[in-house]
Order: structure tokens, then C-alpha cells, then sequence
């Protein structure tokens, strides 16, 4: 091994560069000019960033950077990009030609546009939660795409591939904000979005400038318009029962799509469509008409005991016609609560996308209910409302319902009467009833009398069952143990799900359906036999059966419905009792029907000729023994 030595010579040599390295480090040290300068600069760029951090949210969210280009300024970038896209190959020479998102909002929607596809990539409700308090989207994530296919420089064209040119204004007090895919300084086709302060309604529209050689518009174009929509409430079955897909088409007609399972339809002339999720309504409004729109709706809810982030998936493809050679189209997009005061203002027959039920019962919804309960609510809290609204009601139809206990008085009274034929008779039922039918008619009591007027109810009784589960005013609305009215209360959770019934226990249906058997008790206990028609089936079992069902059924609809049932109820029978006790005297009823009995009485056609049919075919029963 060699042995090493200390080199003198070595060590001189490098304490000589490490002497030049020094002194050329001091000669190119700054002046004090310089470090002035520097200090400057850096100050300036604090204060640069200082004044970024306070620019508002409505601000572009670009990077406004330049230092970097976009590939397609690469020279072979280019050509593949204007082989790919012709003239929109412009569009992706800009600085906004990379993903990027453009906040629009007001003081109740939240708008965040993107770039690619210049459409809206959020819309969050500011003023609503969902049941878990949190806020309420029914854009986000992905679940909601909008493309224009058109036809370009012998291309197809879809624009949620391409990136637009964002740019916001004042049009008053309106946000408005551009979204431009170009193919020049000057041309472009536009996506224009205003939001008004305190209106979930935009204004959208979409046009082409300059663009009448580039796009082919002898070729379909189409606005292709795709969401899934977010489950907001507590149950997904009960929310997923009033999503659904409306329209309206060929002036006013109104439609919708299946709830269930998969639909589609092609419809003309169609002036807006509502992808409803129960409370809240993604929507969209055109001021001419399309041509053609072709609507798909797909239920997501295939099992209620998972917990489902979707319950439709909705789509509308719509056909979209030029002008002059060139695209224009206004129209609106809402998204918002579906409630119907808010709908009614905008005088667009929006009402239409609410489930108010039909005819007569949406009616009485409309021009009744719905105005009533907003009067009451409007100082009282929700479940107070319901039960004074209950009161009202019961109070307006108290008339119908003296009438039908009054029938139902006479027919008690006929009761020894309508025994003895039964035992004349025997078993020859077409007799008793020939003979039944003949004494009700003469002294003025029937069945039917008492029927009436109960079917003069009906249609208060369904328009409140469609009002209670879509009224919005209900929503997460709190009484007494109930946290939402316009969900299900819970008092008690299962540890396992019950068919039909589910996997809770609520109080406000178990109240509801004792109220409505001690009812039926009252009313069909004392009479059902004098009612009882020889031949006709036993309805007693009606008295079990609709407590049960609304046990059963009502167990997950909304508390503020059960709620309006318990004391609808018990007022029903509180009036029975005051009719009974303190109004009808059975005996002067029994002393006016002997004077009927004794007064001759023209009969009527229809019991003419009931009594005839009845003749007629106990005579043949006679003849075929014989």
C-alpha cells in the first residue's frame, strides 16, 4: 500500500482558489442601489398579492398566469388541434383553454361554471339543508351534463369536450357571465347565464356570433341535458314516490314520465320540462318552443334499506332549430324548491309540475288549501296551522255531515221495521230487498242518503292526502315529538325492516287510525245492519281494514298528514256526539217518517224500474224451480 504523505505544495494550491472564489463573491456583491431596488420589488409583489386575496368569490377562479402556454401553441399542437376541430380551434389557443371553474351567485343560488363544457358544474341552494343539514345540491360531482352538438367544418361537435372563454358583467343588478367558445376574436358561439337577486330563475341562452360559415345548421342540432338527482330527505323511498319527470307540450298540455322503473317518450312543441326531486325542481324553460324532445327517465331506488345517493336519473334531448341561418335560443333554467307560490309567479303553468292532483282535487289544492294553509302559517307555527286549517275544514263541511248522520238516524229507526220483513220473508232475499227498498222509499230513508254526502268529502279528503306530502312550507318543519312534518315521525327504530311498514314505529299514524276505528265504530257499529242489503256482501270488515291500512301505509308517509287525519277525527266525532246528543230527536224522526209512510208517494223512475228488474227476476227464479 503506498503510504500518504502531507503535500505541502497541495494545500497552498487550494488555499489560492479558495482566496480568487472570496474575492469574486465581494466583487459581485450588490450595490446599495441595487438591494434598494430588490427590496422595492419584493414589496411590490406583497402588496400585488395582498389586493388577489381581497377580490370578492364572484371573480373568475382562473390562473391568470401567461408564463405557460398551452400546447396548442406548439406549432404541430396546432394542426392536430385544427384537424380535431377546425375553426374552434381557437379556443384552444386561449389561456382559458384548461379546467377552470367561474362562481356566479345571488343571495339564494350558488353557480360555479366550468370551462370545459361552459356549463354549470355546481348549483347549491344558500337558504335549504337536506334532512342531515347538509346543503342542499342538485348539481355537483358530475351528476348533471348539458352538450350542444352542431355540425362544424365538416364535423361533429360537442361542446362539454371544448373549453370556453369565461367573462363577467353587471347588467344592473343582474350577475351575468359569457361562456364563448371561439374560432376568432369576433366569433364565437355563446353560452350567456343572468342571475337576478333573490330569484332562483336564470336567464340562459345560447347563440352564435359570426358563425354562419362555420356551422352547418342544414344538419340537426341538439341540447342534450342529462341529471341525476341527489336524495334529500330522510326516507328514499317516500322522497323517490314524488321524483319525476314533467312537461309541458303542444301549448298547455301537461305530462310525465313513469316513476318507476325505465320511460321514454318523444315529444313536440315542448315549452319546459321539470326534473322534479320531490322538493326541490331542476328546471328548464324555453321561449320558442322546441321542435322535438326526446325524454328518458330511469328509477336508481332499487332497494329502500340502502342507503341511495340517486333516485332518477332524467335526461331531455331537445331538438334545436335556427334562425336566419344562425343558433338563438332563449330560455331559462331553474333550480330551486318545487313550491307552489314561488311557480306561480312566474304565470308559466309551472304549477303543473307539481303533483296537486288532478281536475276538481287540484282545484281545491290550488284555490283553497294551499292558500288557507299560507294565511295560517304564515304567523302561526306549521303544526299549529294544520290543526286550526283541520278546524276550519271540519267546521265547512259540518253541514254534509249532519245530513249524513241524519240518514243514518232514519235508517236506525226503520231498523225494527226493515227485521220484521227480514222474518216474513225467510230466506227469499230478492223479496226482502224488493220489500226493503219499497219502505226506505216511502218514508224517506236510504242508504244511499247517507252515502252522499260522505262522497261529497272525497274530494277535500284526497286533495289534502296529495297537499300534505308536496307542501314545502312542511319541510323540516318541527311539532311536539315529530322533527318534520313533512317526513315520518319516529318514536321507536326497529332493528329490522318490516314490509310495507318499515324499519320505525311513528305515533301520529297509531293516533290516527284509533281516531278513525272509534269513527267507524260510532257510525258504521250502530247502523251496519239496518244498512246490511240482503244479497249485498258484508262490510263490517271496513271498520278493521281502513285503521289497519292507515297503520300500516301512513307509518312512512308525512306527520303533518297523520296529524291532519288524528284531528280531523277527533273533531268528526266530537260533532257526532254534539249532532246526537243535542241536535236529532230519533223520536220526532221515527213520527215524520210514519207521516211520509202515510202520505202517498210518486215513485221515481230509477226505483220503478229497480222494482220492476227485481220482479222480473224473481219471477224467473220462480220459473226455473218450476
Amino acid at each position: 500500500m503506498e503510504e500518504k504523505k502531507f503535500d505541502l505544495n497541495t494545500w497552498i494550491g487550494f488555499l489560492l482558489i479558495g482566496g480568487i472564489f472570496i474575492w469574486m463573491l465581494y466583487l459581485q456583491k450588490p450595490s446599495e442601489e441595487e438591494l434598494a431596488a430588490e427590496k422595492a420589488k419584493i414589496e411590490a409583489e406583497q402588496a400585488s398579492a395582498e389586493e388577489a386575496a381581497k377580490k370578492p368569490e364572484t371573480d373568475i377562479t382562473l390562473t391568470e398566469a401567461t408564463a405557460e402556454m398551452n400546447v396548442a401553441n406548439d406549432s404541430l399542437g396546432l394542426v392536430n388541434l385544427q384537424n380535431k376541430l377546425g375553426s374552434f380551434a381557437y379556443s384552444g389557443t386561449l389561456p382559458s383553454a384548461k379546467e377552470g371553474n367561474t362562481v356566479v351567485e345571488n343571495d339564494v343560488l350558488f353557480l360555479e361554471v366550468s370551462n370545459r363544457g361552459g356549463f354549470i358544474k355546481e348549483a347549491r341552494l344558500k337558504q335549504h339543508k337536506t334532512f342531515d343539514s347538509i346543503p342542499v345540491y342538485l348539481v355537483k360531482d358530475g351528476n348533471s351534463s348539458l352538450n350542444f352538438q352542431f355540425s362544424a367544418d365538416n364535423r361533429l361537435l360537442n361542446t362539454e369536450e371544448l373549453f370556453f372563454e369565461p367573462q363577467l358583467s353587471k347588467n344592473g343588478e343582474n350577475q351575468v357571465l359569457t361562456m364563448r367558445l371561439k374560432t376568432s376574436a369576433s366569433a364565437y358561439l355563446e353560452y350567456k347565464y343572468e342571475l337576478i337577486p333573490g330569484e332562483y330563475m336564470t336567464n340562459f341562452s345560447i347563440k352564435s356570433q359570426g358563425l354562419e360559415n362555420v356551422i352547418n345548421t342544414s344538419q340537426p342540432m341538439y341540447l342534450d341535458w342529462k341529471l341525476k338527482g341527489y336524495r334529500h330527505a330522510k326516507s328514499i323511498s317516500y322522497e323517490n314516490r314524488y321524483s319525476r319527470l314533467t312537461y309541458e307540450y303542444e301549448g298547455d298540455k301537461h305530462s310525465k314520465l313513469d316513476p318507476t322503473g325505465e320511460d321514454s317518450e318523444v315529444e313536440v312543441d315542448v315549452n319546459w320540462l321539470n326534473f322534479r326531486q320531490h322538493f326541490f325542481s331542476s328546471m328548464l324553460l324555453t321561449n320558442t318552443s322546441f321542435k322535438e324532445v326526446a325524454l328518458s327517465s330511469i328509477d336508481l331506488v332499487q332497494d329502500e334499506e340502502i342507503d341511495t345517493v340517486y333516485t332518477k336519473q332524467y335526461g331531455a334531448k331537445m331538438l334545436i332549430e335556427p334562425k336566419g341561418g344562425a343558433v338563438a335560443q332563449n330560455m331559462n333554467l331553474y333550480f330551486g324548491p318545487t313550491d307552489y307560490q314561488i311557480f306561480k309567479k312566474y304565470d308559466r303553468n309551472l304549477d303543473e309540475a307539481m303533483p296537486l292532483g288532478w281536475g276538481i282535487f287540484g282545484m281545491i289544492n290550488k284555490y283553497i288549501i294551499i292558500p288557507l294553509f299560507g294565511l295560517l302559517s304564515g304567523w302561526l307555527p306549521a303544526g299549529i296551522a294544520i290543526i286550526l286549517m283541520t278546524i276550519l275544514i271540519k267546521l265547512a263541511l259540518s253541514p254534509v255531515q249532519y245530513k249524513q248522520y241524519v240518514a243514518q238516524a232514519k235508517m236506525k229507526v226503520l231498523k225494527p221495521e226493515i227485521d220484521a220483513i227480514k222474518e216474513k220473508h225467510g230466506d227469499n232475499k230478492m223479496k226482502i230487498q224488493q220489500e226493503t227498498m219499497k219502505l226506505q222509499n216511502i218514508a224517506g230513508a236510504s242508504p244511499l242518503k247517507g252515502c252522499l254526502p260522505a262522497l261529497l268529502q272525497i274530494p277535500v279528503f284526497y286533495a289534502l292526502f296529495t297537499f300534505f306530502p308536496t307542501a314545502f312550507d312542511l319541510r323540516q318543519k318541527s311539532f311536539l315529538w315529530a322533527d318534520d312534518l313533512s317526513s315520518y315521525d319516529t318514536i321507536a327504530e326497529l332493528p329490522f325492516n318490516i314490509p310495507f311498514y318499515g324499519d320505525h314505529v311513528s305515533l301520529f299514524p297509531i293516533l290516527a287510525s284509533l281516531a278513525i276505528f272509534v269513527y267507524m265504530t260510532m257510525t258504521m257499529g250502530q247502523s251496519m245492519q239496518a244498512q246490511q242489503q240482503p244479497g249485498m256482501p258484508n262490510m263490517k270488515f271496513l271498520m278493521y281494514l281502513s285503521p289497519l291500512f292507515m297503520l300500516v301505509f301512513f307509518n312512512n308517509y308525512a306527520s303533518g298528514l297523520s296529524l291532519y287525519y288524528f284531528i280531523s277525527n277527533l273533531i268528526t266525532i266530537g260533532i257526532m256526539l254534539v249532532i246526537k246528543n243535542f241536535i236529532i230527536d230519533e223520536d220526532r224522526i221515527h213520527a215524520q217518517i210514519q207521516v211520509n209512510k202515510a202520505k202517498p208517494k210518486k215513485q221515481s223512475k230509477f226505483s220503478k224500474k229497480m222494482e220492476d228488474m227485481m220482479k222480473q227476476a224473481e219471477q224467473q227464479k220462480k220459473a226455473g224451480k218450476k
